[in-house]
């Protein structure tokens, strides 16, 4: 159940107000509309009937809905968050992202452009700041959902790409026509070719074992952990059960390859 957020007293002059203007379009649409009027009754005795307000409100509740989704569509695909879609319908975040799932796959750009202000500075790389493209490696919808949502979240200029499993990342790898990602982000059970593989051939591969790969797994089997870091993956990372723990997880990912640690120059065929 999603957690209502307390309002001060211009909001609840607001929801006052909203309340009156609900019960009033309710004894308007009575009125107005045939639909339910029982053979014989004189509408007008509609107004005190408590099944045909209800049956109004019904309808109203809908309306509501539908004029909220499409609300809500319209504001992520001007950039707004789910943080940001909560506070405007009352709700915490994540009752934002139950009502209204995958809106993040909505915004137009789907990451959001670099801020001005940024702090990492271009002297820890010696490039200018640049956007940054992160290879989703998961087969799993929902986490592949709320990983790109806490990018999009994080503010800064992320492009995505995403796979659903080891034979499908490879082929993206060695597709000429696309760009060479910063960041591989790797789940370990996967059909086809796992996590494990793919984990081998990349890091066997003069052409791509350069690139930075995370392990974002739900497994924290000591063998797991031991034979990716064999393999030489760059990091090893239990995905959290608890969701802002899973959207803080991938965030500071992001914050220590892109804000901390310095990243590989923009590989010469990537340049434009």
């Amino acid at each position: 159940m999603a957690v209502e957020t307390r309002m001060d007293p211009e909001q609840e002059e607001l929801a006052e107000r909203a309340r009156l203007a609900v019960a009033e379009a309710a004894r308007q649409l009575v009125v107005s509309s045939p639909v339910g009027v029982p053979d014989g009754q004189d509408p007008d005795e509609l107004r005190n009937d408590a099944l045909a307000s209800l049956r109004a409100l019904a309808y109203l509740g809908r309306a509501v809905e539908e004029c909220a989704a499409l609300a809500a569509r319209t504001a992520a695909q001007e950039g707004a968050g789910y943080p940001q879609l909560g506070r405007a319908w009352g709700v915490s975040r994540q009752g934002a992202r139950k009502r209204w799932p995958g809106l993040v796959f909505t915004a137009r750009p789907a990451s959001r452009p670099l801020p001005h202000h940024q702090t990492r500075s271009s002297l820890m790389n010696g490039l200018a700041p640049r956007s940054y493209t992160v290879l989703l490696v998961e087969d799993d919808m929902a986490d592949a959902m709320l990983i790109e949502e806490a990018l999009t979240e994080h503010g800064m200029a992320r492009g995505i790409q995403r796979a659903d499993d080891g034979v499908a990342a490879l082929e993206y790898l060695r597709d000429p026509r696309t760009d060479r990602p910063d960041l591989i982000v790797l789940d370990l059970n996967m059909p086809r070719m796992n996590g494990r593989e793919l984990l081998n051939v990349l890091k066997n591969d003069s052409d791509l074992s350069s690139i930075p790969i995370v392990v974002l797994t739900t497994s924290a089997a000591p063998d797991d952990i031991d034979d990716a870091y064999r393999q030489h993956a760059n990091a090893y990372v239990t995905k959290p059960v608890n969701l802002d723990e899973f959207i803080e997880t991938v965030q500071s990912i992001d914050s220590f390859f892109f804000d901390t640690a310095t990243t590989l120059p923009r590989h010469p065929d990537t340049e434009s």
